[in-house]
């Protein structure tokens, strides 16, 4: 892969994110990272620009409860980010003198925070040289490298040793290439309909081979509507919205359909903590009841 080409193309296409511009901190892009697991950019953009302005440090948001914290959330999904967030600060300012350590093997033990977003902050906040994989990445790799349509099942030690051995020598440009493929991913090498006539590299192996048909196992879509996961979305809706607990029955009119799906969920949001029952049986966000 021609990785001085890939660079320069990223140094003038790639979009003006706001966790990429000056003065933004490693707690600013551990939040990003967090917020963009599963969520589009345009998203998670004005939400992340409100938290920054809320809680620019971890103990700020140490300071907040959890229910404040969740409540801020949102509608981004996944509310148990949120929580494994508020927690992260808490160890930040009591463990790391209220900053964000830089070394993967340190960031994989603070609460919430995985292989993949350990390796985004070494890289994107202290740009250490180190492979960062996501979906995008593994796509272009399988396409430029490997002349594969998609790339197939995830492998993390296949995926980190296939983007480590791209990765340029000097420190500053491997972080900086890391940051270029994963937006060529995001806005030319996409899933559907790549823009082939727009991408930066002079060569790409599936390209080379005429964009032969994928014919490997594909990965099921995960489905939404009807899910426990829609209906865990609409009863924290209606905590979220509300200053004061709220009775079962409100909970209730969320979910008609299915009584026994509305039931499971809701005892899924008490045993993942996110929601607390009050000793007069009463519903809040945890940390509010």
């Amino acid at each position: 892969m021609d990785t001085s080409a890939l660079i320069a193309w990223y140094d003038t296409h790639a979009r003006d994110l706001p966790w990429r511009r000056e003065n933004v901190t490693a707690w600013h892009i551990l939040m990003s990272e967090i917020m963009l697991q599963q969520t589009p950019v345009a998203r998670v953009a004005p939400i992340w620009e409100e938290w920054v302005r809320r809680w620019p440090v971890p103990s700020a948001m140490a300071a907040s409860s959890q229910a404040d914290v969740v409540r801020a959330w949102g509608k981004l999904g996944y509310p148990r980010r949120a929580m494994r967030l508020h927690e992260c600060a808490g160890v930040l300012e009591s463990d790391h003198d209220d900053a964000v350590p830089g070394h993967v093997d340190t960031l994989l033990k603070l609460p919430g925070i995985g292989a993949y977003t350990a390796r985004a902050i070494a890289c994107f906040a202290y740009g250490q040289k180190v492979p960062v994989v996501d979906t995008n990445v593994r796509r272009v790799v399988a396409r430029a490298v490997d002349g594969s349509a998609e790339p197939g099942k995830p492998s993390t030690t296949r995926d980190l040793a296939a983007v480590e051995a791209l990765l340029p020598r000097t420190r500053a440009r491997a972080a900086t290439f890391s940051a270029a493929l994963m937006e060529l991913g995001a806005t030319v090498c996409t899933a559907r309909n790549p823009s082939c006539e727009r991408c930066p590299l002079p060569r790409c192996a599936w390209v080379d081979a005429g964009r032969p048909a994928y014919t490997g196992e594909r990965q099921k879509p995960q489905k939404f509507a009807g899910t426990d996961r829609q209906v865990r979305g609409k009863l924290m809706a209606v905590l979220r919205d509300s200053t004061d607990p709220v009775e079962r029955a409100r909970l209730d009119t969320v979910w008609l359909t299915d009584p026994g799906q509305r039931d499971r969920a809701l005892h899924s949001l008490l045993v993942d903590g996110l929601v607390e029952q009050t000793d007069d049986g009463l519903f809040a966000l945890a940390g509010e009841g």
